[in-house]
């Protein structure tokens, strides 16, 4: 693959990456933002494998495809178990709406892209233009996890969250080495099975994965 195509790939990756962040802010429907979630996963792993072409890394496409099963496959896969194990599969009540979200949602991007341009200015890597697509993912996702009732929705900021933190690593390295990625994924797969346990306890127990419920009852 020449420069010019991995340069190419490379925006339309982190564009879709981007999307997928804001299009799971934006849906209620739980199957939908896991989804968004997969979506992701995917966008993340081919902005690896462009990274790895441009950089002429090969280890960057091990790395890829590492990212690609765990992030736009295992992962997804087990919030959908859990999905499925849960009576409840929309975000009703969202502590902010959806107009709102998607109104904080650009409010964010404007933000990152304000924050990490005079980075990417420094840099002058072709990663480095797109810093602001995964610092909006950072912060799309701790969003999420503050406007969300339902403990699946902040398993998905939490996601989104680490997705963005990931991407951010690749954009501003040219890619993290391939030990460390295997570490940090196993960490992120072992956090999610442990809450997709407990979202199933929770729903056996209390018949719900809403926490403000779970802190009245608390109260």
């Amino acid at each position: 693959m020449n420069g010019a195509a991995s340069v190419q790939l490379l925006d339309f990756a982190s564009g879709v990456f981007l999307l997928a962040a804001v299009g799971a802010l934006w849906r209620r429907d739980l199957s939908a933002v896991i989804g968004m979630l997969a979506v992701q996963g995917a966008a993340l792993a081919v902005i690896a494998a462009a990274l790895g072409a441009d950089q002429h890394h090969p280890e960057l496409y091990a790395v890829a495809a590492g990212v690609g099963v765990l992030r736009a496959g295992v992962l997804p896969g087990l919030a959908r178990r859990a999905l499925a194990a849960s009576a409840e599969d929309r975000e009703s009540e969202p502590l902010v709406n959806v107009a709102a979200s998607l109104l904080s949602a650009a409010a964010l991007v404007l933000l990152a892209y304000a924050v990490a341009q005079p980075l990417a200015r420094l840099e002058g890597s072709v990663g480095a233009r797109a810093l602001p697509v995964g610092l909006a993912s950072v912060l799309i996702g701790l969003f999420m996890l503050v406007a969300r009732r339902k403990a699946l929705s902040q398993v998905a900021g939490f996601l989104l969250l680490d997705n963005g933190i990931t991407a951010v690593a690749f954009l501003a390295a040219a890619g993290v080495p391939l030990l460390v990625e295997i570490g940090i994924s196993f960490d992120l797969l072992l956090v999610v099975l442990v809450l997709r346990v407990l979202t199933v306890r929770m729903q056996s127990a209390f018949g719900a994965t809403d926490l403000d419920d779970l802190r009245e009852l608390h109260d």
